[in-house]
């Protein structure tokens, strides 16, 4: 077993010689070698690692809508629905742009409010970027500061203790609770959540686009409290039209 995972390493290394691209190929054995070798990641190293890439990517983007880069605000929307990740960007103007849309690889659950530990929802309502983790299994994540004040008010007024925790938005294509975005997306969300700093990230997960459609009729039940939430949300998507 120790010359396997020494040959394993050897090998894991010598392909990291080789670029980025391919690491999306390998096994999971590769992986977890990977994830042990990486786990000591600062998230500085991971700037220097993807920055350019990410810069690449983004700056047509951000030259299109007239913003400069890094923002002085950013908005992502989760929408539930269409699995559908928006970006929103905002130059010292407070002005949104509409920046690009990410597809949501990896998303469980249905329709309404997370509820409690191990319920395999998606919360809704809005929240902020608690932290950055470089050192994801799931190759890079932002933390959600879910449950916040709100949702541990309505845990109360319900009698719910066990809200559950550890909601990301993380790289690959699998996820349950969270929102998986893919590795390049992943990227492009830590960088940019950090080039503008998270205490100017906002998150609004919503079950649909309120600003085009309402809530479907088939919508599961739901606890009363949730119109106020989703109310609160149809008033903050009508600032990024």
């Amino acid at each position: 077993m120790k010359i396997r995972l020494f040959h394993l390493l050897l090998i894991t290394l010598f392909l990291a010689g080789l670029g980025l691209g391919f690491r999306h190929y390998l096994p999971w054995p590769f992986m977890e070698v990977m994830h042990l070798l990486q786990k000591n990641q600062t998230i500085a190293d991971r700037v220097v690692e993807f920055e350019k890439v990410v810069y690449d990517r983004l700056l047509p983007a951000f030259d299109a809508v007239d913003v400069s880069y890094p923002p002085a605000k950013v908005t992502f929307v989760g929408i539930k629905a269409t699995r559908l990740l928006e970006v929103w960007v905002a130059g010292p103007d407070d002005h949104w742009k509409h920046l690009k849309d990410y597809p949501i690889l990896g998303m469980s659950g249905r329709l309404g409010p997370k509820l409690k530990e191990g319920d395999r929802q998606v919360p809704e309502g809005l929240y902020r970027v608690e932290s950055l983790n470089p050192n994801s299994r799931y190759h890079l994540s932002l933390r959600v500061d879910y449950p916040n004040e709100q949702d541990k008010s309505y845990g109360r007024l319900d009698g719910r203790d066990n809200l559950g925790t550890d909601i990301m938005i993380h790289g690959k294509d699998c996820s349950i609770g969270c929102l998986a975005m893919g590795d390049p997306a992943a990227e492009d969300l830590f960088i940019l959540a950090e080039q503008t700093g998270i205490e100017n990230i906002s998150i609004l997960l919503t079950p649909v686009d309120f600003r085009k459609t309402e809530l479907p009729a088939n919508m599961p039940p739901v606890p009363a409290w949730t119109g106020e939430i989703y109310e609160t949300l149809r008033q903050e998507l009508n600032h990024l039209i």
